[in-house]
């Protein structure tokens, strides 16, 4: 069976997206570029409808708000520049090898960059885009039926998720 048609008026985009100051790690300049990136290439493209609050006449864009509150990351979706239109939380137990083998080999990868050969850097680029791609798809998986996105949006969401901090 076909999608529905999107409603006239509806823009399923991220608007603007903002990190949780308190939970953000700032580990070294090299991670704080991708953040960087990931939030400008995420704004500049990207595909985000959370079903129920379409569903509740909230047809974007959004502003969302990523952050750890007791261990589970929580978005928070707002129409953008108005208020909250829902709150999504999902555990991050399935994440944290995810999240640990991304920092390692985004690691080795700048160490590769100062002093490797060009055939060990593509190399290590590979599994990092390898690793970085398995975890876009565990995201989607846990996305799915609550908020519809693409593959290039969940992996920018999950370069973001990277950044936060898992406290306790």
């Amino acid at each position: 069976m076909p999608p529905p048609p999107t409603p006239p008026g509806a823009d399923f985009r991220i608007a603007s997206i903002e990190l949780d100051e308190d939970t953000i790690i700032w580990r070294n300049a090299d991670i704080e570029q991708e953040r960087r990136v990931a939030i400008f290439d995420l704004i500049e493209e990207n595909t985000f409808k959370p079903l129920r609050a379409a569903e509740r006449g909230a047809l974007g864009p959004y502003d969302l708000t990523l952050a750890v509150q007791d261990g589970r990351l929580a978005l928070t979706i707002a129409q953008e520049g108005g208020e909250v239109s829902e709150q999504l939380v999902l555990g991050l137990a399935r994440f944290r090898r995810p999240i640990r083998d991304y920092f390692a080999i985004c690691d080795s990868y700048y160490q590769a960059i100062r002093k490797a050969t060009a055939a060990e850097i593509e190399t290590i680029d590979m599994a990092r885009r390898g690793v970085h791609n398995r975890a876009a798809e565990l995201l989607m998986e846990r996305l799915e039926g609550k908020i519809d996105t693409d593959f290039a949006t969940a992996r920018r969401l999950f370069t973001l998720i990277c950044v936060l901090h898992i406290k306790g």
